[in-house]
């Protein structure tokens, strides 16, 4: 007995051993599967820097992981899957952290120029030291209103962030990936003063990890406090979930006055195909909360009446094309299959059934992507880009963008623009990059281009320079 458990302990110390040395050999596996690209002393070579602060394909080490394990093969980056372990990654992670923190990296100020194939531009900072800012909007040419993601209504009056957010706006559950999201203000907004939020709220049922759901609110502002509070979409409680994550929510109003949500799927892709239930869906309402008669699940009995759609994974971004009122949406993918989608009446967009991505440790989740019924995305972006915000150009001082699409991607950091015919993309240019994670881009009432990056907690507004 005694042999035998010496023999354990020796076996146990190897092992510690064997993973203290996976830990310590990332210089050596460094140079056998990096260096040739990235440079022997990891300043770049046909690849760009390690140790310059930026990253231009996810700042985290989580990205930087799925980056190195499953390869970016559209742009020469190979998966290592198959040559290094798991292990082997993180000591290559280990390796290039410390080099970066040696060489001092940080990372540069926000860009004060940038240049696209149309125009070169100036960027100014619109409002910063912001907390988490997640969806901007405007009142009128001189005032817009922010959320902050812990629960804040910010306002910037006549270039100034105002110091106190707005009073009493809802309680929000701020956990994971819930706060406050969404603001939208009224296209009739100098007739009715009416503001809509959504936002993640919490059952209080004294579990300690407490059900949750977006909820859909309006009300108006007077004397820098929320009144006149109104619910428009609040789901049965009974499908609230203790998941933190996938909340969606972005709120546009059609031409005909329709305001359009989405809801994420909670972190349950199977519940995208059930009418009964509310997330991994489009709905769509009456601006005072009231059901459209023609809602296309209204003749089934099981079904929500103000579903709109089925089967999306997590929109985070909505826009509304100026001229033919069509509704289009970017959905966050799992690993890969971020899609943007031209959203229609009853129709349903696969997820979890079909996709074009896989689970973030890289199992599949589902064979096909392809399903009679069900619908094939305008345009998908493999790996992800963490597709967000998203707006169609209408205003008047980029006139070769007129009606382009604005797409925000977070975990690329960048803006880009899309051409589109009828339904298809005809063009994808990324046209801003590398200053911060992107929430939200969206037209200003003076036609700048305003982008909300969550992180640093700016928002930054892209002018024409001028020759």
């Amino acid at each position: 007995m005694q042999t035998i458990k010496s023999l354990f302990i020796i076996l146990l110390l190897a092992g510690i051993s064997s993973c203290s040395n996976a830990q310590n050999n990332g210089p050596e596996l460094y140079q056998q599967y990096c260096a040739t690209c990235h440079g022997a002393d990891l300043n770049g070579g046909n690849s760009g820097s390690l140790i310059d602060g930026i990253w231009q394909y996810g700042a985290s080490n989580n990205y930087k992981f799925r980056n190195i394990k499953f390869g970016i093969t559209h742009l020469g980056m190979p998966s290592f899957e198959a040559a290094l372990s798991d292990n082997d990654i993180r000591s290559i992670l280990k390796y290039m952290d410390e080099a970066e923190k040696s060489a001092g990296a940080v990372k540069p100020d926000l860009v004060k120029e940038a240049e696209a194939l149309d125009y070169k531009m100036n960027i100014e900072v619109f409002a910063e030291g912001l907390d988490e800012p997640w969806s901007i909007d405007f009142l009128d040419p001189t005032t817009a209103l922010i959320t902050e993601k812990p629960g804040r209504l910010r306002v910037v009056q006549k270039g100034k962030l105002q110091t106190e957010p707005v009073k009493d706006i809802p309680k929000v559950l701020y956990a994971g990936q819930g706060g406050l999201l969404d603001v939208a203000v009224d296209p009739d907004f100098k007739d009715n003063g009416w503001i809509y939020l959504a936002f993640s709220h919490e059952l209080k049922n004294g579990e300690d990890r407490t059900p949750a759901m977006t909820k859909i609110v309006r009300g108006k502002i007077e004397n820098n406090t929320w009144t006149n509070e109104q619910t428009l979409f609040e789901a049965p409680h009974e499908t609230y979930r203790t998941t933190r994550h996938h909340y969606g929510c972005r709120i546009v109003f059609d031409p005909d006055g329709y305001l359009y949500f989405a809801i994420g799927d909670r972190g349950a892709g199977y519940q995208a195909q059930d009418v009964s239930l509310p997330n991994g869906k489009v709905h769509r309402i009456h601006k005072d909360g009231s059901i459209p008669d023609d809602n296309p699940y209204l003749d089934d009995p099981k079904a929500m009446e103000s579903l709109y759609t089925l089967g999306n994974r997590n929109i985070q971004g909505m826009a509304i094309h100026p001229e033919t009122g069509q509704v289009w949406a970017t959905e966050h993918g799992p690993m890969g299959g971020d899609e943007l989608n031209l959203i229609q009446a009853g129709k349903n967009y696969g997820w979890e059934t079909i996709t074009y991505g896989k689970n973030y440790n890289g199992t599949i989740i589902t064979e096909e992507k392809r399903r009679e019924g069900m619908e094939q995305p305008n345009l998908y972006w493999t790996p992800s880009i963490a597709v967000c915000g998203l707006d169609f150009y209408t205003g008047d001082l980029f006139p070769k963008w007129k009606n382009k699409l604005l797409v925000g991607a977070l975990k690329y950091e960048e803006v880009r623009l899309l051409n589109i015919e009828k339904d298809r993309v005809m063009h994808d240019e990324v046209i801003f990059k590398g200053q911060g994670r992107v929430r939200d881009v969206m037209t200003g009432p003076d036609g700048a281009i305003y982008v909300v990056l969550n992180n640093p907690g700016t928002i930054v507004k892209l002018l024409p320079k001028l020759e």
